[in-house]
């Protein structure tokens, strides 16, 4: 059994916890490390939880890093292939007070509001993206910034994600967390204060 956890405000990652996008990720990561030359599996494994750019540097720091994220992100900012609703999330949003919850994606806000739009998921008052912070996860500013515009103390939200590299942040960010099982497994999410 889980510990209870008290929060005033609730932080979600976007894919893999309120979308399910893995196959439309991994189809676009596989292409892009094919035609790299690159082990499409370890790029897959180093993308999900990721800010493209981050991902391009850890995996391909020999390539012109602005150019492969440009096609990546332009890529994803149309497709929505293989995208649906995580079953529950959009009952979940919906019973949550506007102001008590946000989202915190590694993608950019045109591919998380193509995701949100056709999933018909609610759309946050508070969404911070890829492509509106210095630091993507691991770091914590994702999260600390997501908490400073609901007004919330960081140690008053809850993460909840799906990714080793949110857990993280949440964990910098002194957040309690919640690791969602199935793009990695729970032991992949150990340092989840729950799974």
């Amino acid at each position: 059994m889980s510990p209870a956890m008290n929060c005033d405000a609730i932080l979600f990652d976007l894919d893999g916890v309120l979308v399910n996008s893995a196959a439309r990720v991994e189809a676009t990561w596989e292409r892009w490390a094919r035609r790299h030359g690159l082990n499409a599996e370890h790029v897959i494994e180093m993308a999900h939880g990721r800010r493209t750019i981050e991902t391009v540097r850890l995996v391909a720091p020999h390539l012109a890093e602005t150019d492969e994220v440009a096609t990546l992100e332009a890529s994803e900012s149309v497709n929505t292939e293989g995208v649906f609703e995580i079953p529950g999330a959009r009952e979940l949003l919906e019973s949550l007070p506007p102001e008590r919850w946000a989202i915190v994606t590694s993608g950019i806000h045109a591919v998380a509001t193509i995701r949100i739009r056709y999933t018909g998921l609610p759309m946050p008052k508070v969404l911070v993206c890829a492509d509106e912070i210095e630091n993507g996860k691991p770091h914590p500013e994702g999260y600390l910034t997501a908490a400073r515009r609901l007004g919330v103390d960081p140690q008053r939200c809850l993460v909840i994600e799906d990714a080793p590299a949110g857990l993280e942040a949440a964990r910098a960010a002194g957040m309690p967390s919640i690791g969602v099982v199935g793009t990695y497994s729970a032991e992949a999410l150990s340092i989840a204060d729950a799974t």
